[in-house]
This record gives structure tokens, sequence and C-alpha cells, in this order.
């Protein structure tokens, strides 16, 4: 496989700076006689001026070779080449240089062979922007794939002929949507061409990696663009049908307007589907994650806001709980809301004096309820509890003790409980 002509790295590579734990295991590496170059994603941050999350190290040498050479090693990939090497402040992937054949599940090969060729290693790799390595104590750049120039066009492109690519990996397709979303890239057309055929092997992918493209996807500036694209191509469909008649009606604007936090987002994505609990169920997120949508879901902000009580905002602002009242604006002003700054200039002016929103700020705690009423711990106490909660969210003056007492003791009576002292 012959490689292009080596270019002149770009004066970002030139300035990268390239943390010391993963510069000592390339020349650790190297001093044991194995190439070992960076590849993937991290070259491609580099060259775009980005600091990487990951470093990933390509080397001729194998897993049993790399482990002898460093001391805190994890085998989390050994049968296809993959090792994690522990370093000061983080960690290095190192593979193998490799070629592999076959993918029965549309998503890991189902034979992987190690060789001793970087580009036939890069070769095997998705998109051209990933296929590149680099040497930062040498200087050299490898890039036998047109990556540099595919980074200047703003072309997210295939390595190779992109049917096979995607036939390989049935998570490349989305994964070449979601490069072009957050990166604002094109997509190259043969590459773009090539994704709705590959919805078949797509389908296999595990729910788990599709949700982790997704999410960054949709918390991309550029998610209006993701959307239609993930439409476009029939990915959307095959992942979550459920969206595409929101995603065709408009909703990608709404998702845009609001802040790039996985749960307001989701919220403004969600807000017109009709069964939203089945496409939260396959994303399959962190309960505290799945709570906070369910909330904004179920307590949006009506279309008689504007015509709102300061009461009104208050028994709003308790349903919902007060943390979620400004993704709850957002998610109203995104969709459309008449008046939307009005209302929200008044529910902060209501919220502003802290009121009394749940049964914790209430000035009459449990022990207090049943001393008035003259009973044991029961469900009448919640009962009253949930009451008197109401009163001030009503009338928030009324959340002393003595003015509580005097309530309760009055609601009691009028249930045939024994009255106790006011207080």
């Amino acid at each position: 496989m012959s490689e292009r002509a080596p270019k002149t790295p770009p004066a970002a590579l030139e300035r990268a700076r390239v943390p010391a734990g993963v510069l000592d295991v390339l020349e650790r590496l190297q001093e044991a006689g194995f190439e070992a170059y960076l590849v993937g994603g991290c070259v491609r941050d580099l060259v775009t001026g980005r600091v990487p999350n990951d470093w990933d190290v390509a080397t001729q040498a194998i897993p049993a070779e790399v482990q002898r050479l460093f001391r805190k090693v994890i085998p989390t990939g050994v049968a296809h080449g993959t090792v994690t090497v522990l370093v000061s402040g983080g960690q290095v992937e190192v593979t193998t240089y490799r070629v592999e054949a076959g993918y029965a599940d549309g998503r890991r090969p189902d034979r992987v062979e190690f060789r001793r060729d970087l580009v036939e290693d890069l070769a095997r790799r998705d998109f051209s922007i990933n296929a590149m390595a680099f040497d930062p104590k040498s200087g050299e750049l490898r890039d036998p794939f047109g990556g540099l120039e595919d980074l200047a066009r703003r072309t997210v492109r295939c390595v190779g002929d992109a049917v096979a690519r995607f036939g390989e990996d049935g998570l490349r397709p989305l994964r070449a949507v979601r490069f072009a979303t957050v990166l604002d890239f094109a997509l190259d057309p043969a590459t773009e061409a090539a994704i709705p055929g590959a919805v078949s092997v797509f389908r296999k992918v595990a729910q788990e990696r599709v949700r982790d493209e997704f999410l960054k996807l949709l918390l991309s500036p550029g998610v209006e663009r993701g959307l239609r694209l993930l439409a476009s191509t029939g990915l959307l469909a095959a992942a979550f049908p459920e969206l595409v008649p929101a995603v065709a009606s408009g909703v990608r604007a709404q998702v845009a307007a609001v802040p790039g936090r996985v749960e307001v987002r989701l919220a403004a994505l969600l807000a017109s589907v009709p069964a939203p609990e089945a496409v939260l169920e396959r994303l399959r997120l962190p309960g505290r994650t799945m709570e906070e949508v369910r909330a904004l879901l179920a307590h949006p902000v009506p279309e008689d806001a504007p015509g709102w009580s300061d009461a009104d905002v208050r028994r709003w602002a308790a349903r919902l709980g007060a943390p979620r009242v400004d993704d709850a604006l957002w998610v109203a002003a995104a969709a459309g809301l008449k008046a939307a700054d009005e209302v929200r200039a008044q529910v902060d002016r209501v919220l502003a004096s802290r009121p009394p929103l749940t049964v914790r700020d209430l000035a009459l705690d449990g022990r207090g309820v049943m001393d008035v009423l003259g009973v044991g711990p029961s469900p009448v106490v919640g009962e009253a509890t949930q009451w008197l909660l109401q009163q001030v969210l009503e009338a928030p003056a009324n959340n002393t003790e003595e003015a509580l007492r005097r309530l309760l003791s009055v609601w009691g009576e009028a249930r045939g409980l024994k009255r106790g002292a006011p207080g």
C-alpha cells in the first residue's frame, strides 16, 4: 500500500503540547526498537488546535511486548491488540498495528491480524481526519489518506470505500453525522450517499453506543443541522422512530434555541412527542437525568401563563421544583410561548423572595402537625401537611408557626379531629 508524499506538518502541531506521560509512552516504545505514533482523534484535535480528551498510540509492538515495557498496564483488549498504560495524570490506549476482517455483528471484527506497517493500520480507520499519525518527538506526520486536506476543506470523508467502512461497523454512519455536526463540517457526497444503505448494519449496534453518539450530537451548537442529517439519512427512523414527526415539523430549531445541557435539550426535543417515555427508556440515561427530563415534560409552562397570578407561579414552581424553573422557561420560549419574556420576568420576581414551595419550607413540621391535631404518625399528617403547603402557596405570609397552627386547628375541627392549642 503506497503512501502519499509527506506534507509539512501544520503550525498547530509544532505548537502542540503533549503531556509528559504520553511522551514517555512513545519514547519508551521507540527506545525499545518499535515504531510508535499518536493516532486518531488526538492527532485531529492537535491539528485543529483543540486539546485532546483521549490519547491513542499505535505501535509495532504486540500487547505482550507493551506489557513488559510498562509497570502499570490494564489488558483492556489484548485480543484486539489494545492495552491501557496508566501514566501520570491519565491513561494512554496503546494498540498494535493491525488489520481486521469479518464483521458479522456489525461492530467487532471476527478476525484481527497484527502487522508491522502503519499505513495498513490507518487504512482500517473510519474517516480520513481520524487516519493521521504524528510523532511529536521527530515532528513527523503520516497522512496517507488526505486527512489534512479534508480538515482544510471541513469535510468528513470515509477512508477508502464508504460502503465497506460502514459495513464493518454499524456505528460509523452515526459517527459520520456526529462529526459533521460537532465540527460543523460537510459530509463528503460519497460518504453521505452510503449511509442509507448501511441502516441495516446500524440497527445491530448496542443502544448504549448509539446513545453516546446521539447525545454528543444533541449537545452540539449545530444540533439543528445534525437532526436534519439524521432524518434525511434514515438513521433517526432506525434509532428513534418516535422523533421523526417532531423533527420534520420543526422541533430542530427549538432544540437549538435552548442551553446545551442534556436535560433541557431532551425536554425540548421530546415536548411534542406523543410517546417520549419510549425514547427515554432506550436512551438508558442516569436516573437523575431521567428524573429531570420527566419533570420538565410533566410540568411545562402552560399556554395561559401570561395570565398567571403570583399564586399560580408559586403553585407551578412547587409542582415542577424550583431548580428546574429556568430550564422549563427556556423550553417554553423555544416552543413559541406568547409573552415569554414577560412570563420569565414575573416568575423571576415572584421567586426572588424565596417563597415556601415544599413541605420542608413550612414553619410547622410533622411533630407540630401531630400536636395540633392530637394524632400520632398516620396518613392524616401527610394530608394535613400538603393542605398547609397549598395555603402558603396562596399566601406566603401565612408561613409562620402561629398562623399555621391556627389554620390547621380549623382544618382539623372540620374533620372531627381533636384541636390542640394554637400556640
